[in-house]
């Protein structure tokens, strides 16, 4: 039985974020381009992600470039240049949205006689298993599904796709409260599209809420502001059900974040391989060794939620603060003068970063400059902090320098070399690939084995381990260091040309109008929540029936949907009477009001189990 391939996936901010990840237990990595990616701050350059390319595929590591924003007609040549240079450099995969990039690929492709994959981002929507059928019969080769999903919806999903195409699901970060793709608050507020990688994150601020009567029913608070995802616990879960790419999001975070994160993920997936080796691999090569111990509490969290993997729960929203409360480490004992303790089993250092949340349930922080003796001394003493409140550590300063530190992982491909002689000289054999050298036999003086075993395994900084050397027993024959030193070079460097990590393997998929019928979901939609911008993805469209309106970023309807949120108020401040919830004395229609004055209906989908968010 053929063993299923697991993928860790994990976020590259730049190049050296991209191969940390690597050298930290990632399978593959996603990144953006100078342009055209979902986080535009976030962009890099060509030459940098051949660059990570290149190292990646060294290790089977495959690298992801996000083009997933929606493009306007004056980029698509921009676009199309774009493609080229990606495909010269052989990443692996682009992550799309934006259905003009099927026939832009569509003729780059045939332009350079070779494809690599499209992968379906999670901003085209991907919650049903209609829409994963339609997504499949377009040629992508993995589906981003939505990461409001369940357990059972996402093996729903599975059961009616072709095996080969690939499920992705999000298992670590920050959550949108709104379906993916589905977002146009930034938009409407700011004129920061989220479909154009400019989200200004309307959800994270504060909000009233009012009913009918304006009334106000939750003061100053961040009613759209999830905690972050963290399915560590269920990861075993997720591959039963049919996943297997694990993706923790993080393009905009900093690289101790993408250590310390994809380290505890490896891991993870690993103790689930060990249990499981018949059925279970991972898919790229090496091993990794870490000079630290993860633990997701220690680097940026809301507070972590499992959100709806197993249904509907409270808990899934931070309304105190957007901002990272880290890990819960005690409450304040006791304060006097400079200087306080806290009651709990945390340790302390110079430099930590303690956050609380004080009586007006606002997030506030203080560093500490000085441990001694129990007591910490924080720069300046928070006038809100009183004994009694809960304490958090947003900012481990001893963890951060271990993280810090050029050892705190190294990743290495085992390697068993053979060496013996042949009829006119010796031959090293490195998993199975021989190099032979020229050279007279002689009858060594002294025992010859300690120095060949010295000699071959010096692999210096190669991404090669030696675990065996194999040497026939007795071995009579002298062979000076230089040939060994020669042998071993070219060896490791047919290995390493051998090794080299290739999509033009790949099946060359063609990207065609397979689609014949209108797709009902699509067609539900047909509205600017298709998210057309251009006219090649008008033609896509209209070519299989569907007659959307123009995207919302050209043309701003007066009224209409801005959200669609898994997350409901009703429910997680208890006042969902389908959930047990208390019967709420309001009357709706309930609003939010930003501080500016600005309104918002909230429109609540019970048939759906749904809240939208209407202007």
């Amino acid at each position: 039985m053929q063993t299923i391939g697991l993928e860790l996936l994990a976020p590259a901010k730049n190049l050296e974020c991209g191969i940390a990840a690597i050298n930290h237990g990632a399978d593959a990595v996603y990144i953006g381009a100078q342009k055209f990616g979902a986080r535009a701050s976030a962009g890099n350059s060509v030459d940098d992600i051949d660059a990570l390319t290149r190292y990646a595929h060294q290790f089977g590591v495959k690298v992801y470039v996000t083009i997933n924003t929606i493009l306007y007609d004056e980029e698509i040549e921009d676009a199309t240049k774009l493609v080229e240079r990606l495909v010269d450099i052989e990443v692996d995969a682009l992550l799309v949205q934006d259905m003009a990039l099927l026939s832009i690929c569509s003729g780059v492709f045939k332009q350079k006689g070779r494809s690599i994959d499209l992968h379906a981002s999670t901003q085209t929507d991907n919650r049903t298993a209609e829409k994963a059928l339609f997504l499949q019969s377009l040629g992508f080769s993995r589906i981003v599904l939505a990461r409001e999903l369940t357990i059972k919806e996402i093996a729903d999903i599975v059961k009616v796709l072709n095996p080969a195409t690939q499920i992705e699901v999000f298992v670590h970060g920050a959550l949108c409260v709104s379906y993916s793709g589905q977002c146009y608050a930034s938009e409407y507020c700011f004129k920061r599209s989220a479909n154009r990688g400019e989200c200004a994150q309307f959800c994270r601020m504060k909000f009233d809420m009012i009913d009918a009567n304006n009334s106000i029913i939750e003061h100053d608070r961040h009613l759209l502001s999830l905690k972050d995802l963290n399915q560590i616990d269920n990861l075993e879960d997720l591959i039963k059900a049919g996943a297997t790419s694990f993706k923790i999001e993080g393009r905009l975070k900093d690289i101790n974040y993408v250590k310390n994160v994809t380290v505890a993920y490896s891991k993870q997936l690993n103790n689930i391989i060990s249990k499981n080796p018949s059925l279970y691999r991972r898919v790229s090569n090496g091993e990794c060794r870490y000079g630290f111990t993860p633990n997701l509490k220690k680097t940026f969290n809301r507070g972590f939620t499992s959100y709806f993997l197993k249904g509907r729960q409270p808990g899934i929203f931070s309304p105190d603060t957007p901002k990272a409360l880290g890990e819960y480490v005690g409450r304040v004992k006791e304060i006097r003068g400079g200087r306080l303790s806290v009651a709990g089993t945390a340790s302390f250092a110079n430099g930590d970063g303690l956050c609380y949340i004080n009586a007006k349930r606002e997030l506030e922080g203080f560093r500490v400059n000085r441990v001694e003796g129990g007591m910490l001394y924080p720069h300046s003493m928070p006038a809100n902090l009183q004994k009694g409140m809960g304490l958090y550590r947003n900012n481990d300063s001893e963890f951060n320098r271990q993280l810090a530190h050029a050892e705190s992982a190294v990743r290495k491909i085992a390697i068993t070399m053979e060496f013996n002689t042949t009829r006119d000289g010796f031959a090293l054999t490195i998993n199975g690939r021989t190099i032979a050298i020229q050279y007279t036999h002689e009858t060594a003086k002294t025992p010859q084995r300690e120095n060949i075993i010295r000699q071959l395994t010096k692999l210096g900084n190669t991404i090669y381990e030696c675990k065996e050397v194999i040497i026939p027993d007795p071995f009579p024959f002298f062979i000076p260091s230089s040939v060994l030193t020669d042998l071993r070079r070219r060896a490791i460097e047919q290995l390493k040309q051998q090794d080299d990590y290739s999509r033009r393997q790949n099946s060359n998929i063609c990207y065609t109008n397979k689609w014949s019928e209108p797709n009902t979901q699509m067609k539900e939609k047909a509205s600017y929540l298709l998210n057309v911008s251009n006219a090649l993805a008008r033609q896509f469209y209209e070519s299989r029936g569907i007659y959307p309106d123009v995207a919302f970023e050209l043309n701003h309807p007066m009224k209409g949907l801005i959200m669609q949120c898994r997350h409901c108020l009703k429910y997680s401040l208890g006042f969902c009477e389908r959930h047990g919830g208390s019967k709420p004395s309001w009357r709706e229609p309930l609003r939010l009001r930003l501080s500016d004055g600005r309104l918002f209906t909230l429109q609540f989908d019970c048939k759906h189990c749904q809240m939208n968010v209407l202007i």
